[in-house]
């Protein structure tokens, strides 16, 4: 591994040409991991034309060649789990188990489609004329604009790449300017692989950058995960183009506990669904739905485990739950928090003073109970460590103000009644659906995505990448 923090890398070489942007650690801002450089226009281009040039050989590459250099990539990713999970824990905030986790599992995803390499099976259907037989196959779709977030700056850069390379495709990766460190780390695997140059392109930068691919005529589709409103901007750009296009944008994600749930079930799933990642995840649970005979008893026993969490630096091993992300995220936490205190929400843990030897944007992990489906803190995403308790008078009640809402991501129910279990399954209005388990944390060999606000376009992970990844061709051929 490279131990200078490189940029932007374009057709096999990296690059240093635009202004200059810092990498700051959340846990200490005097430590700075940068600087980088964000690239220009004219390294955009270029990595987008260097993506156009390596595309044609790429796509009709052997595939025994795809599935070594993706196993390869996969391999390289969990040698280095270790060096590039604390580089995530130092520049993103989230603990060190968690970063080498996610980069563990990043490797998992490039084995995983390089065993699906292999899996090119097509149909052959029966036309309704004579002496004519039809195929039905797939080809990559083109170039693909990769535009990825700062909370799983290798994993979800890597659910989106390893398929879209495996199913013969090239790629411009722009990641979140607030992880270049770990972007660079991720990019540099991939660079010491055979993966032959321009296939896989890296530019820095802000939503400049970003705003330059999704106006290029020369990408053929554009992988996106991030907000809703920067979602509903790259939709724009990407029709005026007839550009394919695959978001997982927003979410507020409901965990329902009913009457007859195990209390300790509950409170681990709510523990590690809300709190968990400093609850910097689209996954994580915000709203938490309690049945009014339950209520007061589970808000007791999770506001104990609330508490106990260990909040610090995210270096130090006894750390539970690192910073927010940045000064910008700490200070909208904050702000969403005092709305609903001045609602009528009452906080029954997070207030806590935070004794830290860094200056860092340290939070406790909040709870609040007395809040009501309508209040703004659960309407819209807060992306922190914040999760709201919300009464209801039974499970039909419970069911209806989790499906009152914009998003439509993940959700989760807390009960021993296999009939509601069932019923929730059937009628959640959400992408993937949680039994007794945190609505955080997926499994990359099946699909993931959402409803609603929080998903445009095919599904992303296992064998539904390839609706995004590839093309369906029909070919008619007469024997006559």
């Amino acid at each position: 591994m490279r131990k200078k923090h490189k940029s932007n890398l374009i057709n096999g070489e990296w690059t240093e040409n635009g202004s200059q942007f810092m990498s700051v650690n959340p846990s200490d801002t005097a430590d700075l991991i940068g600087p980088f450089f964000e690239a220009t226009e004219n390294d955009c281009h270029l990595a987008i034309s260097s993506a156009r040039n390596a595309y044609e050989a790429w796509s009709e590459s052997q595939l025994e060649e795809r599935k070594k250099i993706l196993d390869q990539i996969g391999e390289a990713l969990i040698n280095n789990s270790q060096e590039i999970g604390k580089l995530i824990a130092r520049e993103e905030g989230k603990t060190v188990a968690e970063g080498v986790g996610e980069v563990y599992r990043s490797g998992q995803f490039f084995q995983y489609f390089g065993a699906e390499v292999l899996r090119q099976m097509g149909e052959v259907a029966m036309s309704v004329r004579p002496n004519i037989d039809i195929e039905v196959t797939r080809e990559p779709l083109g170039v693909i604009g990769v535009i990825t977030p700062w909370n799983f700056p290798v994993a979800v850069a890597a659910w989106k790449i390893a398929p879209a390379i495996a199913f013969g495709n090239s790629v411009v990766l722009k990641p979140s300017e607030i992880v270049p460190a770990s972007a660079s780390a991720f990019a540099e695997i991939i660079h010491q692989s055979d993966l032959p140059d321009g296939v896989f392109n890296c530019v820095q930068g802000s939503g400049d950058v970003g705003q330059i691919i999704t106006s290029n005529k020369n990408i053929d589709g554009i992988s996106f995960t991030g907000s809703v409103k920067t979602g509903n901007q790259i939709a724009q750009n990407s029709i005026k183009n007839m550009v394919r296009i695959q978001m997982e944008m927003g979410s507020k994600n409901a965990l329902v506990v009913l009457k007859d749930a195990n209390i300790e079930t509950a409170v681990q799933c709510a523990i590690n669904g809300a709190f968990f990642g400093t609850g910097q995840k689209c996954t994580a649970s915000s709203r938490l739905i309690v049945e009014e005979k339950i209520h007061d008893e589970f808000v007791a026993a999770l506001t104990e485990a609330t508490k106990a969490l260990v909040v610090g630096h995210a270096l130090d091993e006894k750390t539970q739950i690192g910073p927010a992300v940045d000064d910008r995220q700490f200070k909208q936490n904050k702000k969403y928090l005092d709305e609903a205190l001045k609602k009528g929400a009452k906080m029954v843990a997070g207030d806590e003073k935070i004794d830290a030897n860094t200056n860092g944007f340290f939070m406790r992990p909040t709870l609040l109970i007395n809040t009501d489906n309508n209040m703004k803190i659960n309407r819209e995403e807060v992306f922190g460590p914040i999760a709201c308790v919300i009464r209801a008078n039974d499970y039909d009640h419970a069911l209806a103000i989790s499906n009152d809402s914009d998003f439509g991501l993940s959700s989760g129910i807390v009960t021993d009644s296999l009939k509601h279990a069932n019923h929730f399954k059937r009628n959640s209005q959400s992408g993937c659906v949680m039994v007794n388990l945190p609505t955080a944390g997926t499994d990359y060999h099946v699909p993931f995505g959402g409803r609603k606000a929080s998903s445009y376009g095919p599904r992303e992970q296992g064998q539904y990448a390839k609706e995004f990844f590839t093309i369906v061709k029909t070919s008619y051929i007469s024997s006559v």
